[in-house]
C-alpha cells in the first residue's frame, strides 16, 4: 500500500534534533527556545490553588470567560483597544496552535500565503495542509527587516494572507510604526487578511514599543493577532496562548480551533486570571530579558562572532561568515559535539534552506550557564 504524505518535505524539527544533539554530547543547550528558569511561585501557588479546588473538567470551547475578560482589559492598557471577551478572544493550546488555526480559517485551496523569511518552522507547513501556496519574500540581509517593495511585488490576485512575527524569530528584530504603515497600505482594498504571531510582545528591548496590530485600527479589522502566556512568564510547556480578532473571523476561527483543541487545560486558565491582574507581572518582562541580552552580548564580543544586538525577543543571532566557509548547520554540530554548546543554524527558516552564514542562541537562561557557554565559545577559533 502506498501511503501519500501531506508535508512529504518535513522531518523532525531542527529544534528537537539539536536539544536531542545537546542531551547527547552533553552540551548547554542555547538552541530551542524555551528558558531554563521556573516562573512566579505565585503562579504556580494559583495552579495548585484551581487544581485542588476542583478546576479540572473542560473549559469553555472559548475559554473561561474570566481569563478573556482580564486578557481584554491588558489589552486595552496596552495597546488601547479593548477587544470584545466574548466574540473577539480565544484562549488556545499554544500559539502555535492559534496562528494555524487562523491560516486554516482563511486559506483556500491554491490561495497565495506570503512568508516573510527566515520564519518560524510551523508557518509553511500550516499553508500547506489548508491546500495553499506558500510565497516567500526574504527579509533584508543583516538586520533583517521588511523590504516592503519585495512584499508588494509578491502580492497578486491570489494572495489571501500574510503572516508576520514581531518581535522577530530568530533574529529580534521589532517593527516599527512605519512598518505598520507599508502594511496597512498593502492590504488596504484588498481582501487579504493578515496573522500576527506577536509571542514576544513583552520582550522588547532599548526603549522600544510593541506596536502590537491590535492597536491599529485599519489593521484591526483584517488580523489575528495570536499570542502567548507560555513566552510571557516562563512556562513554554504549558503551551497556552490566545488568539484576538474581529467578530466575524472569530466566528470563523473557533470552527476550526472547537475541532483542533476544543478547549485548553482549566486550571491554568483560572490562575493565569488571577495572576493577570497585577500589571507588573507582565510590563518587567522586557527588563528582566534585556539584562540577559546585555550579559551574553557582552560575552559574545570575545567569541570573533559578529552580532548586532537583539531588539526583542530572547534569542540573539552572530555571523560567522567572516571566520569560516562552513555551513551553518556543519558549524552547529561541531559546537555541540566540540565546545559542548548547542545552538540553532539560521538556514532551518529558510523553505530552500539558504545559508546566510547565522546562527541562533537562546538567552533565556540563568547568568551562570549563559557565562559558562561563553568561556566556551571563546575557543570558537580552534574548530574553525
Amino acid at each position: 500500500m502506498s501511503f501519500h504524505s501531506k508535508l512529504p518535505r518535513v522531518g523532525t524539527t531542527i529544534f528537537t534534533v539539536m536539544s536531542q544533539m545537546a542531551k547527547d554530547f552533553e552540551a548547554i543547550n542555547l538552541s530551542q527556545g524555551f528558558p531554563g528558569f521556573g516562573a512566579d511561585p505565585q503562579l504556580f501557588d494559583l495552579v495548585a490553588k484551581y487544581t485542588k479546588d476542583g478546576f479540572n473538567q473542560y473549559a469553555p470551547m472559548s475559554g473561561i470567560p474570566e481569563l478573556r475578560d482580564v486578557l481584554a482589559v491588558k489589552t486595552q492598557r496596552c495597546y488601547g483597544y479593548l477587544p470584545d471577551p466574548d466574540q473577539e478572544v480565544t484562549i488556545v493550546s499554544g500559539a502555535t496552535e492559534a496562528i494555524f488555526c487562523a491560516i486554516t480559517t482563511v486559506a483556500q485551496p491554491d490561495d497565495e500565503v506570503i512568508l516573510l523569511e527566515p520564519a518560524y518552522d510551523s508557518y509553511e507547513p500550516a499553508v500547506l495542509l489548508a491546500g495553499a501556496n506558500p510565497i516567500h519574500v526574504s527579509l533584508r540581509p543583516g538586520d533583517f527587516s521588511i523590504d516592503w517593495e519585495q512584499v508588494r511585488h509578491a502580492v497578486n490576485f491570489r494572495t489571501k494572507a500574510i503572516v508576520i512575527n514581531t518581535p522577530h524569530n530568530p533574529s529580534g528584530y521589532v517593527w516599527t510604526e512605519e512598518d505598520l504603515k507599508q502594511l496597512a497600505a498593502l492590504v488596504r482594498e484588498r481582501d487579504i487578511y493578515v496573522i500576527s504571531d506577536e509571542v514576544y510582545e513583552h520582550i522588547a528591548f532599548d526603549g522600544r514599543s510593541h506596536f502590537s496590530l491590535v492597536g491599529h485600527e485599519e489593521l484591526r479589522s483584517k488580523s489575528f493577532v495570536c499570542g502567548s502566556f507560555g513566552k510571557t512568564f516562563h512556562v513554554t510547556g504549558w503551551k497556552i496562548g490566545f488568539c484576538i480578532a474581529p467578530k466575524e473571523l472569530m466566528t470563523e476561527f473557533r470552527k476550526v480551533h472547537q475541532f483542533v483543541t476544543f478547549s485548553t487545560v482549566t486550571p491554568i486558565q483560572h490562575a493565569l486570571a488571577e495572576y493577570l491582574q497585577n500589571p507588573a507581572h507582565y510590563e518587567s518582562v522586557s527588563e528582566f530579558y534585556e539584562k540577559k541580552r546585555d550579559f551574553f552580548c557582552e560575552g559574545l564580543k570575545r567569541t570573533g562572532l559578529d552580532f548586532k544586538p537583539a531588539q526583542g525577543s530572547f534569542f540573539q543571532m552572530a555571523y560567522f561568515g567572516h571566520l569560516s566557509a562552513s555551513s551553518d548547520r556543519e558549524l552547529a554540530k561541531r559546537m555541540t559535539q566540540e565546545l559542548k554548546v548547542a545552538c540553532i543554524p539560521v538556514s532551518a527558516f529558510y523553505h530552500d534552506h539558504q545559508d546566510p552564514k547565522f546562527i541562533r542562541f537562546c538567552f533565556a537562561k540563568e547568568e551562570n550557564e549563559l557565562a559558562e557557554a561563553l568561556d566556551r565559545l571563546q575557543n570558537l577559533s580552534k574548530i574553525l
